[in-house]
């Protein structure tokens, strides 16, 4: 991530409204994580601490998560020696990547004394550590001891010592007569990092295409115009971060809109690949990027046992398909087994018994040629014939229930990816205990002893958007809402629109009493239907639509299946309305 020495300072110089304010309360929703509710004369803010290794980071926040019913003990710990204490400062430790929060509060004794929060962010040595006026540590949320590290102990009791210093230039002691070193074999961007302390590859990246126009240039390709112009490139940024001139900013994957990087100041180098999108503040930035990252982890890891029980549902269907398919085949010869019969019975005075095969005239055939058939030679002739006869009845048999079973299994096929879809287009979880309950009573799963109740109290609805021409626009987020959706809500003259040949979502336009749907509303609303389907990630998709009285539902359906005829097709980017427009319950 591009959570670097200059993101850091950008959010450091955010926090200091909360300079003066008094804590108010202090929660550990996560293991590693911590939320202190601060209040100033005028405002409330909720700020956001985080040693996760994978996302750490401190910034205010407006998102909230349920707390554990039991405080854990460092979340009791800051309780008592922070709760009602007022923030004196908070400040960058040097160029580095550690925030320092200090508190003014009472002790044990009555007395006022101040105590100092460290945010290390660092990766998987990420830290809180909450130190003393003497400079000790009270504790930290990840106790460090020396079977951990043998550099650096974090203890209740230690003497609190920074982290040891790299041997780089901090970008904020940079100065314009320092040099670059360059090997010819080493990417510029990768020479930057190690020799300048404080910047992500990102920002690194950044500063080479500044230069040479693209990001992938080697060491040899810097010649002098070009290493004074990367010297100015580094000037540029340092000026910037003392200048606390940052723009906030979120990068997002043009094609599929997932989240790519952030950065405090702006980047270009991705061009048409990605999408920049500007925030007010870098605090606004962070909160909504962690935030988006977290749904989408929790959102993996909720949906996993689902998507592995409808893959191994998947499988099965088709291991029986298959299985179905040959034994079509092979019911195929079954009006050879009548006719070998038939055959057998018109010449059976001239077959002696004992015999392994006999060949006679084919009178089905019109050039009357002869045929092989195979005989049991300890059966008669007669009873070689019923043997055919009853080959051809059991085919019969097989070939009326082989179909049967097979179009039921190519049902329950489609009913299963479209399921796959809807999990892998989910965006709540809220949508994912709808997708159980439904699954659950389908028989895939086990129901719940609190389904009925949850089912009751859980009455999701579809998506509502307004398109840019004021029309009410609905999708369903899963099967149970497509039929309520396509077969409750929507009027017989409302347009229904579905992806073609793709499992997806349904998506309704209501017309109410205007029936004149212009064409921007029917693009926007086949642009849904595209986003909320399994072709997400295509460039063009194409997407039926036609009047919901030409949408009709087979007796005995699994829900969300449906035929449908009469319809036009459209070809459209799977797009969101703006977010202006969307009105997502």
């Amino acid at each position: 991530m591009a959570l670097d020495a200059v993101a850091v300072k950008a959010l450091v110089a955010e926090l200091q409204c909360l300079v003066g304010g008094r804590v108010d309360k202090v929660h550990q929703p996560e293991r590693d994580e911590i939320a202190i509710g601060v209040r100033t004369y005028d405002e409330s803010f909720r700020l956001l601490i985080s040693a996760s290794p994978a996302h750490p980071r401190i910034h205010l926040s407006t998102h909230s998560k349920s707390n554990p019913k039991t405080a854990p003990l460092f979340c009791m710990l800051l309780r008592k020696h922070l709760a009602s204490g007022r923030i004196t400062a908070i400040t960058q430790v040097g160029f580095e990547r550690i925030v320092k929060v200090s508190v003014e509060s009472y002790d044990e004794l009555g007395d006022y004394t101040e105590k100092s929060l460290y945010v290390e962010i660092m990766g998987r040595h990420s830290n809180v550590i909450l130190v003393n006026n003497e400079g000790r540590i009270i504790d930290s949320i990840k106790r460090i001891d020396e079977s951990m590290s043998s550099v650096r102990e974090i203890l209740p009791g230690g003497v609190y010592e920074l982290p040891p210093i790299q041997s780089k230039t901090a970008l904020a002691d940079w100065e314009t007569e320092n040099d670059l070193e360059f090997l010819g074999t080493q990417k510029v961007d990768k020479a930057i990092i190690s020799q300048i302390a404080g910047i992500s590859p990102l920002t690194a990246r950044e500063m080479v295409y500044n230069v040479f126009g693209t990001t992938d240039v080697l060491s040899d390709a810097v010649n002098t115009n070009r290493y004074a112009m990367l010297k100015l490139e580094i000037n540029k940024l340092k000026s910037r971060t003392e200048n606390n001139d940052f723009e906030p900013c979120m990068i997002e994957d043009t094609q599929t809109g997932k989240l790519v990087e952030f950065s405090a100041i702006p980047i270009e180098q991705y061009e048409t690949l990605a999408k920049v999108v500007k925030y007010e503040s870098m605090s606004e930035l962070v909160d909504e990027f962690y935030y988006k990252r977290d749904v989408n982890e929790r959102m993996r890891q909720k949906t996993a046992d689902l998507v592995k029980l409808l893959n191994n549902h998947r499988e099965r269907i088709a291991k029986k398909m298959a299985i179905l398919r040959s034994t079509l085949s092979d019911a195929e010869k079954m009006d050879t087994y009548r006719e070998y019969g038939d055959l057998i019975t018109a010449n059976i005075y001239r077959i002696q018994e004992g015999h392994k095969s006999v060949e006679l005239e084919n009178y089905f055939d019109e050039n009357m040629k002869t045929v092989k058939i195979t005989l049991d030679p300890s059966l008669s002739p007669s009873q070689n014939a019923q043997k055919y006869y009853k080959k051809y009845n059991k085919s019969k048999t097989a070939l009326k229930e082989a179909q049967k079973q097979l179009e039921q299994s190519a049902e329950e096929l489609e009913y299963i990816e479209s399921t796959l879809a809807m999990v892998e287009t989910a965006d709540r979880l809220e949508d994912i205990s709808v997708i159980r309950r439904e699954l659950a009573n389908e028989g895939y799963i086990k129901r719940s002893t609190n389904a009925q109740k949850k089912q009751k109290a859980e009455q999701s609805k579809p998506m509502h958007f307004v398109s840019s021409d004021g029309f009410d626009i609905y999708v369903g987020r899963n099967n149970t809402q497509n039929d309520y959706l396509t077969l409750k809500l929507a009027n017989s003259s409302d347009l229904w629109f579905h992806t073609k040949d793709i499992h997806g979502s349904h998506t309704v336009i209501k017309l109410g009493l205007d029936k004149d749907v212009p064409k921007q509303t029917i693009l926007e609303a086949a642009a849904l239907a595209a986003y909320y389907s399994k072709a997400r990630e295509s460039s063009q998709v194409p997407v039926d639509y036609t009047t919901i009285k030409n949408v009709k539902k087979p007796n005995g359906a699994k829900p969300g299946m449906v035929i449908y005829e009469h319809y036009n097709t459209v070809y459209i980017k799977p797009e969101l309305l703006s977010v202006d427009n969307d009105k997502t319950d």
